[in-house]
């Protein structure tokens, strides 16, 4: 009997399977390496036995880090590594530790540093997406963590957009060394995934799908054109379903939202055409009084009995 794994990851949003960072990384390596998952989505990191996502269960071992993840599955046999070189090994080593180091702190940055994405975006997504009260710890807690960062790297720095130009400059660096060493390849090692595509497809998909208002990074890695298509190559052929869930979610809530807004706008449409047409008409009788188009008849005596009470009058001061 075949061994029943499980993964609890941080649920999806705009077409990804998972929003965190190490989540992805370790739903792409099992999916590149073939080991028959379910995959449970959650939002409450505050049930797993230590407070964090991703966490792989199988049978009564409960692991929750990458890279124990990693080497549990390849005990079992289950790895997208198995045609790398040693050299080629110690490249994804290399890398692992680069990315890290330049891209992660960008990221960090832009979620939970940068003001008008986290008030803007950042917060009110993990306002909807966590429990009452946990969605006022998390972002709280992930936010300091982001900061204690900015300040471990720049310690004397007092001026945020230095900060950010500092921590911007770095990630757009490595994304275009990333960019020349994949090259035409669909791959980073040819024509097939390895942990090396997973770790870098962790950290460029949130970048390249989360619509955050400021997207100054974002820009530059779609100006990294082999980039993107290695992060929808990796979107389609391994999680499509994802894509095509929230594609067709996307466009039932568009279609609420006009059938709303229709609603809405039709009797207050009506009612302006009402108007509009009222107005008009007054206008326009009153334009054909003042040029004399349309004039008002009095009746004869109407017309006659002033005059004729001012000539008696008249006539009674003679006499």
């Amino acid at each position: 009997m075949s061994e029943s794994f499980q993964l609890d990851v941080w649920k999806g949003d705009w077409g990804l399977p998972s929003v965190d960072i190490y989540c992805l990384n370790a739903l792409a390596y099992a999916k590149f390496s073939g080991v028959p998952l379910k995959i449970n989505p959650t939002s409450n990191p505050f049930r797993t036995p230590n407070g964090v996502l991703p966490v792989l269960r199988c049978g009564n071992e409960i692991i929750d880090s990458v890279k124990d993840i990693k080497a549990f599955l390849r005990q079992r046999n289950y790895t997208a590594d198995c045609k790398l070189t040693p050299k080629q090994c110690a490249e994804v080593v290399a890398y692992d530790t680069m990315v890290k180091e330049k891209i992660y702190p960008a990221l960090q940055y832009i979620w939970w540093v940068d003001v008008g994405n986290y008030n803007e975006f950042i917060r009110p997504w993990y306002a909807k997406a966590l429990p009452f009260p946990l969605n006022f710890y998390y972002p709280g807690r992930y936010e300091r963590q982001a900061k204690a960062m900015m300040e471990s790297l720049y310690p004397t720095e007092d001026e945020i957009s230095v900060i950010e130009n500092g921590v911007y400059s770095e990630a757009q660096k490595c994304m275009t060394l990333l960019s020349t060493r994949l090259g035409e390849s669909d791959f980073f090692f040819g024509s097939h995934p390895t942990s090396l595509d997973a770790i870098i497809y962790s950290y460029l998909a949130p970048l390249l799908k989360i619509p955050l208002p400021n997207s100054a990074l974002q820009n530059h890695l779609k100006a990294c054109t082999n980039l993107v298509k290695f992060v929808t190559r990796i979107s389609q052929r391994y999680f499509d379903n994802v894509g095509q869930e929230y594609e067709k979610k996307k466009a039932e809530e568009n279609a609420k939202k006009l059938h709303r807004d229709s609603e809405t706008e039709f009797p207050n449409r009506r009612r302006n055409q009402v108007l509009a047409g009222i107005f008009a008409t007054l206008a326009m009788v009153g334009y054909a009084f003042s040029i004399g188009i349309v004039e008002v008849k009095l009746e004869d005596n109407q017309m006659l009995e002033g005059p004729t009470d001012y000539m008696l009058d008249a006539r009674n001061e003679d006499e």
